[in-house]
């Protein structure tokens, strides 16, 4: 009953920007931390940016270049992605944890997962 769907990405040159947008939909009660994550081939998935309850926090290699931004109104998270590099390439996915009236406690719910490539 709840689902997390992403959109944005692509291929942009190295320097260029890209944003990619999270939602929310279903039966939702409250959604505590949001967060984005990627996933180059052959490395294992990494944190990239995570807010929660007013709070940020970035992976080393993406700070000053990336920022997430939250509309609660909308169940909605965004990544805006500047100063891209090639080493930027990966997968990237959203995380959410959210609450429903469906079951007890927080479950964490993963986006079907975008491509960006950063290449000239």
């Amino acid at each position: 009953q709840v689902q997390l769907v992403e959109s944005g990405g692509g291929l942009v040159q190295p320097g260029g920007s890209l944003r990619l947008s999270c939602a929310a939909s279903g039966s939702i009660l409250r959604i505590n931390a949001m967060g984005w994550y990627r996933q180059a081939p052959g490395k294992e998935r990494e944190l990239v940016a995570i807010t929660s309850s007013g709070s940020t926090n970035y992976a080393d290699s993406v700070k000053g270049r990336f920022t997430i931004s939250r509309d609660n109104a909308k169940n909605a998270v965004y990544l805006q992605m500047n100063s891209l590099k090639p080493e930027d390439t990966a997968v990237y996915y959203c995380n959410a944890d959210i609450r429903s009236p469906y079951y007890s406690g927080v479950r964490g719910y993963w986006g079907q997962g975008n491509q960006v490539t950063v290449s000239s």
